[in-house]
C-alpha cells in the first residue's frame, strides 16, 4: 500500500497545481471572496461537504477501490470574507488524476496538504466509505465479502495533525444470557451494530482497518459472514448459544479490548442490538 499511496499522495502537491487549480483568478477580474470584512467575527470552519470520489483503501494488503464522500473545512480569520472554496475541489481533481488511497496514516498528509493549499492554520479532513474484507467461513472454508462502514478524519490545528479519528460500524451476532437460562431449549438471538470510534495519537502508528474490526468481532457472540454452508450455520449457532452477552456485556467487552491498543487516546463505543423478540432495539454506550 506504500508506493500506491505515496504516488497518489505525490498528485495533491499545491506547488503541482496550476493558478487555475487553486482557485486563482485571471488578472483584472475582481476576488470577492478576497476583500476584508469588517465585522470581526472568525469562522471556526468552513469548507464544502458532499463531494464523493473514487479512492483506493487498503484491504488484505491490497489496494481496494471503494467510493468515499469528503467533507472538507479550515477556518478562516475575522478579517478574511471568504475561503477559497474552488480548492477543495481542486485538491480531489488533482489527487485523482494518481489515485487518492486513504488510510489512517495516509489521512495525515492529505490534511497537511489541504490547510497547506487553503492558506489555513487550521482544518478538518472527513471522509466516509464501504470497506470489504474477504473473510472464509469457519468450517466449510467458503469465502465471501464483508462490507463494513468506515468513516476517517484528521484535525490539524497550527498546520499539523492534532488528532486522527476512526468510526467503524460492525455488524455481529447476539444472544441473550437471560433467555438461554430460563427456557428449556433454544434462546433468542439477533443481528447487532458495534459501533467504535477511536481518537488516536497522530505521532504514533496507526492501527489498520483490519485489525479494528477483528477486535470488535472478536467480543461478540459470533462474528458473521456473508455465505455460509450448513456446517457452518452450525458452528455459528452453537458458538453463539455457548457465548451468550447481553448489549451491556458486548459494549464492555468492546471498550475493554479498544482500550487496550497503545494509539488509542479516546474512544466511543455503543452497540445496538435489534431484537428478534422485541419491535424495539436495546442498545449501550460507554465513552473512554
Amino acid at each position: 500500500m506504500n508506493s500506491v499511496t505515496d504516488k497518489g499522495l505525490a498528485a495533491t502537491s499545491a506547488s503541482g497545481l496550476s493558478n487555475s487549480q487553486r482557485g486563482g483568478q485571471p488578472s483584472g477580474m475582481p476576488d470577492v471572496q478576497g476583500e476584508p470584512d469588517r465585522r470581526n467575527l472568525a469562522i471556526d470552519r468552513v469548507g464544502v461537504r458532499g463531494l464523493r470520489y473514487p479512492v483506493l483503501v487498503q484491504a488484505n494488503g491490497q489496494a481496494q477501490p471503494s467510493v468515499a464522500e469528503f467533507e472538507l473545512s479550515v477556518s478562516l480569520p475575522a478579517g478574511q470574507k471568504g475561503t477559497h472554496m474552488s480548492r477543495f475541489v481542486a485538491l480531489l481533481e488533482a489527487m485523482s488524476k494518481e489515485a487518492i488511497c486513504l488510510s489512517p496514516a495516509s489521512l495525515k498528509k492529505l490534511s497537511r496538504d489541504m490547510v497547506a493549499m487553503l492558506e489555513a492554520r487550521d482544518g478538518s479532513f472527513n471522509c466516509s466509505f464501504p470497506f470489504f474484507i474477504r473473510k472464509t467461513a469457519p468450517v466449510s472454508g467458503v469465502q465471501s465479502l464483508m462490507d463494513y462502514k468506515v468513516a476517517l478524519s484528521c484535525d490539524v490545528q497550527g498546520g499539523e495533525p492534532s488528532r486522527l479519528g476512526v468510526c467503524l460500524k460492525v455488524p455481529v451476532k447476539s444472544l441473550c444470557p437471560c433467555s438461554k437460562e430460563i427456557s428449556d431449549y433454544g434462546a433468542h438471538n439477533q443481528r447487532s451494530e458495534v459501533t467504535v470510534e477511536v481518537f488516536l495519537n497522530p505521532l504514533q502508528s496507526s492501527p489498520s482497518l483490519e485489525s479494528l474490526i477483528q477486535v470488535i468481532e472478536a467480543q461478540a457472540s459470533c462474528e458473521l459472514w456473508g455465505l455460509l454452508k450448513r456446517p457452518d450455520e452450525k458452528y455459528v449457532t452453537e458458538k453463539a448459544y455457548d457465548n451468550a452477552k447481553f448489549v451491556e456485556d458486548l459494549v464492555r467487552d468492546v471498550a475493554l479490548s479498544i482500550r487496550g491498543i497503545e494509539a488509542v487516546e479516546g474512544f466511543r463505543v455503543e452497540a445496538e442490538n435489534f431484537e428478534s423478540i422485541h419491535n424495539h432495539s436495546a442498545w449501550a454506550r460507554i465513552l473512554g
